[in-house]
């Protein structure tokens, strides 16, 4: 029987979790889940620099906000830790020991200035942007002198003549030339290792079966593999799934909007619709659906079926299908996850009926397509924040729109019955003495109820609003 997969995830605490990362943890997350594997969250926070804690653990609360649990990692301990690299270093100074005592590495002086110079001349000539060597043959007596000038050595790996080829999941067969890459860094002059030389000490150490990962990684396997294959490793099987692009078919960035988990969380978009959106982009599941549950996208999960051409991003359907999640939300759960943009509308949840409250989200939720547009659709509801719309106005300048109003409120100071009696009642009266019927009849009295020209049903609004609500809104439009 072949050994459970182990994957990983391992971001960078130098940012916001991008929407990009997050997919690319979700189709681990899911990968582990179909396969009963173990998915391992790995913290890659060598950029000291640009690494922040509170970027950590935002990553954190958004991977669980997101549901994406991890089997091993911070907050979950496991057999391979610690699974931040800073606290890893031990481990790849003694690495690096061995690839110095193999004579695999060397030490190179030169400053950053020196190096874009380089670059720049390769790049006029017309030549592949890479280090020539000019460190890999020092002398002792050079290499002395340099340190002796003050200037700190990064470690970098001796890159010999040889093709380098993998089969990738997705991709088939790839292959890199070794003589195109150039000696390459391992290990800073500041004595943090490098991207490529932690993550394959890493992935050995923490037995990463599969990397699943973008396609922007495709150049950094060729590295990888050089060092695998130093050290005597066997290496993970490498994937590599397409990126997720705007619509005019960039990477996708700032300029097209929202970008990270955190922003759409502020939104209100639900993890599940984001989840469900996500799982879709570059992937396909056999019988074509687009509403799937987690349990649905775990068991319908094929790796081998993602595209290998880049995902767009439609912000219009992740709001299509978050319309869908809402709608389909207990109205008790809803109310709970609406609160903090309740709260920030200015509207006291503390202080307002729950059965009123109930009946008032059961009614508008199907008007939502995000969390955060509540405010703007229960005001109706309340008189301090009853503003009448320009649109509204505009209908109930007509003298039919008039005449409506004024037989409405006419039946109505006259009602006994229940408001959903009421209403029917006093509809059908406006409508004989009036004459009025369809959108002349209805939007009037939509627009003297609500102050807007569109919302939820009309006869539960009145239900809601009441009769005395309903008579004092009438009024001013019957004096």
């Amino acid at each position: 029987m072949a050994p459970k997969p182990r994957v990983r995830f391992a971001p960078s605490p130098t940012g916001e979790l991008h929407v990009g990362n997050a997919r690319t943890a979700l189709f681990n997350w899911m990968f582990a889940r179909h396969h009963g594997g173990y998915f391992i969250l790995r913290i890659e926070d060598t950029d000291e620099s640009r690494s922040a804690l509170s970027y950590q653990v935002n990553l954190l609360n958004d991977l669980s906000w997101l549901g994406l649990d991890w089997d091993e990692g911070p907050q979950k301990k496991g057999s391979y830790g610690p699974y931040k690299q800073s606290e890893r270093l031990d481990i790849y100074n003694e690495h690096l020991q061995k690839l110095i005592d193999a004579d695999l590495v060397y030490p190179c002086y030169c400053t950053e200035e020196e190096l874009e110079e380089e670059r720049q001349a390769l790049i006029l000539s017309k030549r592949m942007p890479r280090y020539m060597g000019k460190c890999r043959n020092l002398t002792a007596d050079e290499r002395k002198q340099r340190e002796i000038e003050g200037r700190k050595h990064s470690f970098r790996f001796k890159v010999q003549p040889q093709v380098i080829e993998f089969e990738d999941l997705i991709r088939g067969a790839m292959k890199f030339e070794g003589e195109a890459i150039g000696d390459f860094i391992i290990v800073r002059s500041n004595g943090m290792p490098s991207y490529n030389f932690a993550v394959v000490i890493d992935d050995q150490l923490m037995g990463i079966t599969h990397v699943i990962r973008g396609e922007d990684h495709l150049s950094n396997t060729a590295l990888q593999l050089m060092l695998y294959k130093a050290f005597g490793f066997v290496p993970p099987t490498f994937v590599h799934h397409s990126l997720i692009l705007g619509k005019d078919r960039a990477k996708l960035g700032k300029r097209h909007g929202s970008v990270s988990v955190g922003e759409f969380r502020k939104q209100g978009i639900l993890p599940e619709a984001l989840i469900n959106y996500l799982g879709l982009l570059g992937s396909s599941f056999t019988d074509g659906r687009e509403v799937l549950s987690r349990e649905e996208m775990i068991e319908g999960f094929v790796l081998e079926r993602a595209s290998k051409s880049g995902a767009i991003f439609d912000e219009e359907k992740l709001h299509w299908l978050n319309a869908i999640y809402i709608r389909n939300c207990k109205t008790e759960d809803l109310i709970e996850r609406l609160k903090p943009f309740l709260e920030q509308a200015g509207y006291k949840t503390d202080a307002v009926d729950a059965k009123w409250l109930y009946e008032v989200i059961e009614l508008v939720k199907t008007q939502l397509t995000t969390l955060a547009e509540i405010g703007s659709h229960i005001d109706i509801f309340f008189d301090d924040k009853y503003i009448m719309t320009a649109e509204a106005k505009e209908i109930l300048k007509k003298d039919t729109a008039c005449q409506v109003v004024k037989a409405f409120a006419e039946y109505l100071n006259t009602a006994a019955g229940n408001p959903q009696e009421n209403y029917l009642a006093a509809i059908k009266y406006t409508k004989e003495k009036t004459g009025a019927k369809g959108k002349d009849l209805f939007m009037s009295i939509r627009a003297v109820l609500t102050g807007k020209v569109h919302g939820p049903e009309l006869d539960k609004v009145f239900v809601i609003l009441g009769n005395d609500t309903a008579l004092k809104r009438l009024k001013p439009f019957t004096d």
